[in-house]
């Protein structure tokens, strides 16, 4: 095995993490200890689960809390935080707890992982990524508790508190919240509540802007200047994804509720489309317009290095700025008082010409074989390939051919487009000769 895996490329290795662990996890969930007396579930259900977990979406065929026992859904939170925190790391961060040192592979597969560009001081970051996260999601799991105890019972109030934190901080919209009479309830009964509001709406943020994001900030604190490029950008772009789509929402939906239920909707299916996929209010009520807007955001998803999915807002703010120094017809994008790569311009653009295509090519696709509105196929399979979670109601209806595409476009979106690439095709070095330039119109 140490042979076999010493010859692999870091994005072969990372892809077959993820399928291995996707694999594993739909096995625990087909133990009959894991689901519910009396409930029925088929292996492909099982699969669509774990993929789902471990690519930290949230889409399922099944109700969660209907579905599974407490052990199951214990297996399903610690898929989730997984596949949060990759494959790699949570692997490094078993053999530091082992007092084993991380080898230069190791250490090469974080770096890919985490989407770091340097070693220096790695195994240490790794080490402050998981105290940071295990204090926060404690932390998010003991604010909503203080909401959770009003309705269940003390053992059932820390469990749903401790699985709801560890899926809005890891970006997931799993909820196991329903039950027989009513499932997939998400949380739609606390739309108004503050509490449980804030806690999941600040897990989601911190957890999708990325952990060097966090480094910057710790290390910075207010003083904005002193930012890396990087986390100037993910920050910037960030705050305007959260304000103005939270902005449309409040005057184009929702205009019955009470003005604090009003801002409260608004701003949370602001934040958790992007990426984490609970929802507050009913989607299907929400106007077209809105759901279109909801669909970009879907694709474009968190920040780079971070527990959520989709093409980054780095990625997005990269293609925005690059537009603009077209226009301005300059040959350079330049920001912050730095120039930005060209090869980082042409990743950008290849990442949001695969993500585009497979949303849209995997929508027609459901759309066919289904015989569903194309609108709300493409709706579903932006939420997969973003890894949001958010639906309209239709995946649980689903054939197993369609079941099949979502999981495939969950799985690319969590390990990423240019990492199947690279893992797919091995890159050859064409050598220093160059063929005759030609130009072509564009435009």
């Amino acid at each position: 095995m140490n042979k076999l895996l010493k010859t692999q490329s870091a994005p072969r290795i990372i892809a077959g993490g993820f399928a291995l662990v996707i694999f594993i996890g739909s096995l625990l969930l087909m133990l009959p200890c894991s689901i519910q007396p009396g409930t029925h579930l088929d292996y492909i259900d099982a699969l669509y689960t774990s993929a789902s977990a471990v690519c930290v979406t949230g889409l399922t065929v099944v109700d969660a809390g209907d579905t599974f026992t407490a052990l199951g859904q214990f297996f399903l939170a610690a898929l989730i935080q997984i596949g949060g925190l990759g494959v790699t790391s949570i692997s490094a961060g078993v053999i530091l707890a082992m007092g084993r040192r991380v080898n230069l592979k190791g250490r090469m597969l974080i770096r890919e992982s985490m989407n770091l560009d340097a070693d220096r001081g790695l195994i240490g970051f790794v080490y402050t990524v998981f105290k940071a996260t295990l204090l926060i999601e404690l932390i998010g799991a003991a604010l909503s508790f203080i909401v959770f105890i009003q309705d269940y019972s003390l053992f059932r109030a820390i469990g749903v508190s401790l699985f709801h934190s560890v899926a809005s901080f890891n970006n997931a919209g799993f909820d196991i919240l329903g039950t027989g009479a009513h499932t997939y309830p998400s949380l739609t009964e606390y739309m108004g509540n503050p509490s449980v509001n804030i806690a999941i709406m600040l897990l989601i943020i911190v957890g999708g802007i990325g952990f060097l994001t966090w480094d910057d900030i710790c290390l910075h604190k207010h003083h904005f200047r002193r930012y890396c490029m990087q986390s100037k950008i993910v920050l910037f772009t960030s705050a305007l994804l959260i304000a103005i789509p939270a902005a449309f929402f409040f005057f184009c939906d929702f205009g019955g509720l009470p003005v604090g239920k009003r801002i409260f909707a608004s701003l949370f299916q602001s934040v958790t489309t992007r990426t984490a996929g609970f929802n507050t209010a009913d989607l299907n009520a929400m106007t077209g317009a809105s759901k279109a807007i909801m669909t970009l955001l879907m694709l474009i998803g968190g920040s780079p290095g971070s527990t959520a999915g989709g093409m980054k807002t780095t990625t997005f703010a990269v293609i925005i700025l690059s537009a603009v120094s077209v226009i301005k017809r300059k040959e350079e994008i330049c920001v912050c008082g730095r120039r930005i790569d060209n090869t980082i311009v042409k990743n950008a653009l290849a990442i949001a010409t695969i993500y585009f295509s497979l949303f849209f090519v995997g929508g027609v696709a459901i759309s066919v074989l289904e015989n569903l509105p194309l609108s709300d196929c493409l709706y579903e399979t932006a939420s997969a390939i973003g890894t949001v979670g958010l639906t309209l109601g239709i995946t649980p209806k689903l054939g197993i051919a369609s079941q099949i595409i979502l999981i495939l476009l969950m799985y690319l979106g969590r390990v990423g487009g240019l990492t199947l690439v690279y893992a797919a095709i091995a890159s050859k070095n064409q050598g220093g000769a160059k063929l005759p330039l030609e130009k072509i119109m564009i435009g």
